[in-house]
């Protein structure tokens, strides 16, 4: 769980700092609303949470995956806005110029980086058998002192 929240608050946060100092728009295509972002950034969420929930079944998940997890929820993000752009209406030309505008902007760049930080977080937990702290007078009377 904290791999998918993580996920999704520092692509957020990456994505409004990128525009602070871009001092632009991250989608700014005419005509274009904010569906296609949304649609995106929602379809790139569920695939991270249902990517990594199949990486973290494993006892031992490999660190590899983060590489796989990253390139996949940034695919997925670029594939939905550009399907709700067209789907808007705003035709595969203005579509695959908000899709470039992505990559050549720096988005997709911040997406792939939010997914690799927040999978290596989650996949160090789950080999770690992490758990969460407790106070000495938490303990359950069946456990050892």
């Amino acid at each position: 769980m904290i791999g998918v929240v993580s996920f999704f608050a520092l692509t957020i946060m990456g994505l409004g700092v990128l525009s602070l100092f871009a001092e632009r728009d991250i989608i700014a295509v005419p005509g274009l609303g904010q569906l296609p972002g949304v649609v995106g950034m929602t379809l790139a969420v569920l695939l991270f949470a249902l990517a990594l929930w199949g990486v973290l079944a494993d006892p031992r998940p490999s660190f590899v995956a983060t590489v796989f997890l990253a390139l996949g929820a940034a695919l997925v993000h670029l594939g939905g806005v550009w399907g709700a752009a067209v789907a808007e209406g705003a035709g595969a030309v203005d579509a695959t110029a908000a899709a470039g505008q992505l990559v050549l902007g720096g988005a997709s760049a911040v997406i792939v980086v939010a997914a690799v930080i927040a999978a290596w977080v989650a996949i160090a937990l789950r080999r770690t058998a992490a758990r969460a702290p407790r106070w000495p007078w938490e303990k359950d009377d069946d456990e050892p002192q």
